[in-house]
């Protein structure tokens, strides 16, 4: 099965998000280690739960994308059935 545009750029976005989550997760601990573990672990904790939200964004538009198209689908079938039903 082919993947339509749509698909294949949201696809390489959660990829990319997820490879962003691990080095920005890594790089704010480096920066903000100076100032103390605790703040450390706060800021990367931050971090991640707002790229998470970024995130489930993204897979929200693959989900929605889904549901139309099934919903395409399912008003066809209902189309048939109408008109076979009106003969």
């Amino acid at each position: 099965m082919q993947k339509d545009v749509y698909e294949r750029i949201i696809s390489f976005l959660l990829g990319a998000s997820w490879a962003i989550i691990l080095f920005g997760a890594l790089l704010i601990f480096k920066v903000t280690i100076v100032l103390g573990l605790g703040l450390a672990l706060f800021s990367v904790l931050l971090f991640i739960i707002l790229s998470l939200f970024l995130i489930l964004t993204l897979d929200a538009f693959s989900v929605n994308k889904q549901r139309l198209a099934e919903a395409k689908k399912q008003t066809k079938i209902l189309e048939k059935l109408h008109l076979s039903d009106t003969k």
